[in-house]
């Protein structure tokens, strides 16, 4: 059994940055960690493997710095790694993201499940993971929540087995069945993410991860980078708000009588509105 998990390098959460010329992200000098909802799917295909055998890939897109969210998978199990970098890709959206990770995801062949977390936080949309499946031909699950595979026959060519999962919808879970191969994202309800082993982290360091460009992947480059993507940013602004309060120093009996008066009239204005 063959597993991919496409992971994603983002900014930590309190060092996001916006350029408000570009509207995209601004990753440069800026502390990266693994997109941590890509945490979930990570083990997800960690429990896979050990439960019914075979390898875990994991890819990822992004500058050259995000070879060290590959090296942390690889450190907490994976098998190997892949970074697709190019900077013809920069600038990407997530449509023409999705376009590029599936056809890495050719490149690699003979898969039985991609994987992927329910979004990333930089970006908040969900969409690559059902994206990548639109681009493969391939069936979706989105919001998975538990997954089993009965009978799983260790051959990679065959295809007829069954996917059966759990989704998280706005009233409780949904019951579905999918047939290899097909596409899911997890929720965090899925599993509770290792941690990466001292020994993991030895092998990671070692580990050759190798670079795909657009001269080792089948794409239109009309169709990716900034020129290939649809989504267009119109306007990013930071929201004003706009406040105006008075502040009550309750220092005496004087003071705390004016505070208390002051808060009385305030809620019965309240309550007249």
């Amino acid at each position: 059994m063959r597993i991919i998990v496409a992971i994603k390098q983002v900014p930590e959460t309190k060092s996001v940055k916006m350029d408000e010329k570009t509207g995209t992200v601004i990753r440069e000098g800026v502390e990266a960690i693994i997109n941590p909802l890509d945490l979930y799917a990570i083990e997800t295909a960690l429990r896979l493997r050990e439960k019914h055998g075979g390898e875990v890939i994991g890819i990822s897109m992004g500058p050259s710095k995000a070879i060290t969210a590959l090296r942390e998978a690889i450190a907490m199990g994976f098998d190997s790694g892949i970074l697709i970098s190019d900077s013809a890709f920069a600038g990407s959206d997530t449509w023409a993201t999705s376009y590029i990770l599936a056809e890495a995801i050719k490149r690699i062949g003979d898969f039985s499940l991609v994987i992927c977390g329910e979004r990333a936080t930089d970006g908040d949309t969900g969409q690559v993971g059902p994206g990548i499946a639109s681009f493969l031909d391939l069936p979706v699950a989105s919001y998975v929540s538990k997954i089993q595979i009965p009978n799983f026959k260790s051959q990679i060519s065959d295809w007829g087995t069954t996917l059966r999962v759990e989704r998280l919808i706005e009233d409780g879970y949904e019951a579905l069945s999918c047939s290899l191969p097909c596409v899911i994202t997890v929720v965090k309800e899925v599993s509770i993410p290792r941690l990466p082993t001292l020994r993991g982290k030895q092998r990671a360091k070692r580990t050759e991860i190798p670079v795909w460009g657009r001269d080792d992947l089948d794409v239109d480059l009309s169709k990716v980078g900034v020129n290939g993507s649809p989504t267009r940013v119109v306007k990013i602004f930071r929201p004003k708000v706009t406040r105006q309060c008075e502040k009550v120093l309750a220092k005496d009996d004087e003071s705390i009588k004016e505070a208390v008066d002051k808060l009385a009239h305030l809620y019965l204005r309240l309550l007249c509105r």
